[in-house]
This record gives C-alpha cells, structure tokens and sequence, in this order.
C-alpha cells in the first residue's frame, strides 16, 4: 500500500498537487513517499529522489512562464562515428501543474526502479519516456522535435517500462495505462507567465 506525505510550499494548490501526485503512483507500490514542492533558488526546476527514505524533491522556478517546452532525453541514441548523438525532443507543459508532474513522475520511476531492485545506473531516458508518457496520456501534451514538428509516438514510446518495474507493483491494484485527462488543454497566450504569490 502507497501513502503519501506532501507538503508545499509554493503558491499552486495544495490540494490538485496532492491529487494529481496520487493519481501517478496508482497501482505502484512506494509504502510511505514523502513529497515536497518548492521553489527553486534560480534554476527552471530540479527534481532529486532519495531511495532510503522515499522522498522526492520538486523545485519550481518563480520565473518560469508558460506554455515551456522542456528538453527531454526522449529520443533513442544514435551511434555516430566518434561517439553517439541523441536527437532533440521537447514536451510542452501547459503550466506549472504539468511541470512539476512531469519531474514528479521522473523521479518517481527512479524510486520504482530500486523498488524493483534493478539497477539504478543510466536511467534518465526510461524516466524521461515514463513521465512524457503521463503527460501525454491524462493532459495530451505535445511532444516535438528540435524543428517545432510532432513525433509520432512509437519513436519515443518504444520499451516496456512497466515491465522493467513490475516488482514494485502493488499486488492489490493494476495500474492503468490510460485514464480520462485529469485537465483538459486548452488555448492559452504563448508567453504567459505564471505568477507566484510572494
């Protein structure tokens, strides 16, 4: 069984934070998962997990504005001849709520993958796949190249990430791969900056 202790100290909601944090561990198991959001000390974001105690950090930047289109590790690496090359693919968040879901639930596949007992090592494009996959099932977020171009989602959403961490699955509950969007999208002025209250 998953509980949460969430604590936040930003001027989002409480209570849609909380809400759609649960919704993302639904059907895994993390016994009790301490989560904190606050604001970042100037960086965009950041987002670190510690396996031991299983608490998640989410750090938000007060000058982010949105829609803001987040670089991802989405796209399969490609062997060039002095090395490899990964191409460019973003995915647009539509405002800090998908943000911070979006880091939340990258750093929650690292924690499911230690749950899992697997290794922990190079896993940043498995939790990039996992959370974009998130983001684009329950908000329809769009997933794009370096060109500003849709990708189609075969060339991202290619493993069986569930099944590398099916250990941490709660035995009691399935987790659903698709749900009706918490939120839907809808049109907002590119550039609008989200404004946190002091």
């Amino acid at each position: 069984m998953s509980r949460m202790d969430f604590a936040n100290s930003t001027s989002l909601c409480d209570e849609r934070l909380e809400s759609m944090f649960k919704n993302g561990i639904d059907g895994w198991s993390v016994g009790t998962l301490t989560v904190r959001v606050r604001y970042s000390r100037g960086a965009d974001f950041s987002g670190t997990c510690f396996y031991a105690d299983c608490r998640i950090y989410i750090n938000l930047g007060r000058h982010l504005k949105f829609p803001y289109k987040l670089a991802t590790n989405l796209a399969k690496v490609q062997v060039v001849r002095r090395g490899w090359r990964r191409q460019l693919v973003t995915i647009e968040t539509r405002d800090a709520y998908e943000l911070a879901m979006f880091i939340f639930m990258h750093e929650l596949y690292h924690l499911l993958v230690k749950r899992a007992r697997r290794n922990t090592r190079q896993k940043e494009s498995m939790c990039d796949r996992f959370a974009a996959r998130f983001l684009v099932d329950h908000f329809g977020a769009p997933i794009r190249d370096g060109d500003n171009r849709p990708i189609p989602r075969e060339s991202w959403n290619f493993q069986d990430l569930d099944g590398f961490v099916a250990a941490a699955k709660d035995k009691r509950r399935s987790v659903k791969a698709a749900r009706t969007p918490l939120l839907p999208r809808t049109p907002e002025q590119p550039g609008q900056q989200l404004l946190f209250a002091e």
